[in-house]
């Protein structure tokens, strides 16, 4: 028996639905990185964030750029802060931390941008540009080893720094004294 293209009881497409799952998944993760109190918990949170992003771009036809983003965001940059915060940090946050102070006017901030962005999404006349397109990842390759391979070779060697620094916060010795005995 084939799918049909919409839900039989609501009638909104399959690809709208996993939409509104997806970016209700990653908003409601992004919410979780900024309020929770357990530095733990708030990197999970963003793995999660990340993966609803990963969902998104699929969802949008870029496979490859789906690929790049679980291999990069939740494979190398989200795994590095948990493994250098648990290896560095206490798990729980103090009392107070310094951003909960500035709640208020953080909010008002956020208000203010979603109403702008919301704003400009309504007036813009997408036109060609609001259909989905497929992303040729052959297209896509030869111009990123062709034209942009030196900021490609600049940034894995920013993650190569990245993993290096955090394994030597990792090793530091806590009293102050380096490693030179």
């Amino acid at each position: 028996m084939p799918i049909p293209e919409a839900i039989p009881i609501v009638g909104i497409s399959w690809d709208d639905a996993l939409f509104v799952v997806l970016a209700a998944t990653m908003l409601g993760s992004a919410l979780l990185v900024v309020t929770l109190r357990d530095i733990i918990r708030c990197g999970l949170a963003l793995i999660v964030c990340f993966a609803s992003l990963a969902g998104l771009y699929v969802l949008l036809g870029a496979p490859l750029l789906a690929g790049a983003q679980v291999l990069v965001y939740i494979g190398a940059i989200a795994v590095l802060i948990l493994f250098a915060v648990m290896l560095t940090q206490a798990k729980n946050a103090p009392a107070q931390l310094v951003f909960q102070t500035q709640a208020v006017p953080a909010a008002i901030a956020a208000i203010a941008f979603a109403v702008l962005l919301a704003l400009a999404v309504v007036s813009t006349d997408w036109g060609e540009a609001g259909r989905r397109i497929a992303t040729g990842t052959g297209a896509l390759a030869r111009l990123l080893f062709d034209q942009y391979v030196l900021p490609f070779e600049v940034v894995s060697v920013l993650l190569l720094v990245a993993v290096v620094g955090s394994v030597y916060i990792a090793r530091r010795d806590p009293r102050g004294r380096g490693d030179d005995r």
